[in-house]
């Protein structure tokens, strides 16, 4: 048996396991009950957020294209985008659609190099806006009754915030190691990679935007997971959900599940307990924000079936650093 073979069965076994663990103490009955008396309104304005959270993401993209310097036309990023969320959504990893979007981009004109950097950098401006937007939500997060567990909330998000941050300088500078770091060939190879990140992260007017855009789109989900909430009739506010998504995010990005599933469903249940959801309310949340992403990455596997890989004319920018 192949080691792909054992990395797919040990993910759908994570994300069964997770799920069964979740569910054992859950009336499923009652999960499935609440999840078709949900508010049909209220699903279709978390549907309308969802979409708008897909246009910002292919502006952050964008955004991370002009700061190194090359840019596929709006209407490309946006496909390439598409096609990478429902890769997402059916790859045995909540990120298998960078692999989507690196090959696509290549495809239609990036160099590899390109491609490679503008993902990477991206995704590293996707989780810094994420722990950006908790460390700024975490100081209003209060819960009735159990001071501890906001307090706890806010140093967790700032210790987050911190360690993405190293972690960020660590890669703007990994062409400056003493030498006898710089031989290594990883070290090597990400020297290029170290220079597109200060491009981005070093320039105000390029990580304001890739930053800004980051942060919008997860506002954007924690809206979306809001309304989700509203049709159940939870009690939950938007500064709810902007405190405790992020989190669950974070978590789902592991590449130890299919798709997210069971993880999320296991941090989802923890997290909004912390505000008095009851746990199969928690997990008809989650089921419900997993079945809508589904729905909204569908349109990527048409265009993944419709788009051909015809190269175009890319435009080099140059813009304020």
């Amino acid at each position: 048996m192949s080691k792909k073979t054992l990395a797919l069965i040990f993910k759908f076994s994570i994300s069964i396991g997770l799920i069964a663990y979740v569910v054992q103490s859950i009336d499923l009955h009652s999960v499935w009950s609440r999840m078709l008396e949900a508010d049909a309104l209220n699903l279709a304005i978390s549907g309308l957020v969802i979409s708008l959270q897909i246009l910002i993401g292919t502006l952050r993209w964008r955004a991370i294209m002009v700061g190194i310097n090359t840019i596929l036309p709006y209407w490309q990023i946006l496909r390439i985008y598409l096609i990478g969320l429902f890769f997402n959504q059916v790859l045995p990893s909540s990120v298998g659609g960078d692999a989507v979007r690196i090959y696509k981009s290549f495809r239609v004109g990036l160099t590899l190099r390109e491609a490679v950097h503008s993902i990477m950098l991206e995704r590293v401006a996707t989780v810094l806006g994420l722990l950006m937007l908790a460390a700024v939500a975490a100081p209003f997060f209060q819960r009735q009754g159990n001071a501890s567990e906001a307090d706890i909330m806010v140093s967790f998000s700032v210790m987050m915030l911190a360690i993405g941050v190293c972690g960020t300088l660590f890669l703007m500078f990994l062409d400056r190691l003493p030498r006898k770091f710089r031989s290594w060939r990883f070290v090597k190879a990400m020297s290029k990679f170290a220079l597109d990140t200060r491009r981005i992260f070093l320039s105000p007017h390029h990580a304001t935007k890739a930053l800004g855009w980051s942060m919008l789109g997860h506002f954007a989900i924690s809206v979306a997971v809001f309304f989700i909430a509203k049709s159940l009739n939870l009690n939950v506010s938007i500064l709810d959900c902007m405190m405790l998504m992020p989190p669950v995010m974070l978590v789902t990005t592991l590449p130890i599940s299919i798709a997210g599933w069971g993880v999320r469903e296991g941090a989802m249940v923890a997290a909004f307990a912390m505000v008095g959801v009851q746990a199969d309310d928690a997990l008809a949340l989650s089921f419900l924000f997993g079945v809508t992403s589904i729905i909204f990455a569908l349109p990527g596997g048409v265009l993944w079936l419709l788009m051909t890989d015809k190269k175009i004319d890319i435009i080099s920018t140059e813009q304020p650093r």
